[in-house]
């Protein structure tokens, strides 16, 4: 595994991937993103974030079947993995942590 740190949107779209249950993909992705946090991304960076993710070993691709509205090309699935349920976890303990230390302030 090549690093363990997620960056706050690599941790979003490992989070969906996971949601998504093998069933994402690029547009999937980008589509669940911003339907749950009305948060906008490009496809291209969806794309960079899960191929960073995939070198990092938090999640596998494999190629769905071919269809013709795609012009006969197949769709690039991933799905999340032990190691990236693991990093989940773990940046959802830290958060807790953390949050358990926040002063209760009246602002």
């Amino acid at each position: 595994m090549k690093g363990t740190h997620l960056g706050e949107f690599e941790e979003l779209v490992l989070l969906t991937v996971g949601i998504l249950n093998g069933n994402a993909y690029g547009i999937t992705v980008m589509d669940e993103i911003e339907t749950h946090t009305g948060r906008s991304a490009s496809v291209s960076t969806i794309h960079a974030t899960l191929h960073r993710l995939e070198k990092k070993g938090f999640i596998e691709s494999f190629t769905g079947g071919a269809s013709a509205t795609r012009g006969g090309r197949s769709k690039r699935f991933y799905k999340i993995n032990q190691a990236g349920q693991r990093a989940l976890e773990k940046v959802r303990e830290q958060r807790e942590s953390m949050w358990k230390l926040m002063p209760k302030t009246s602002i």
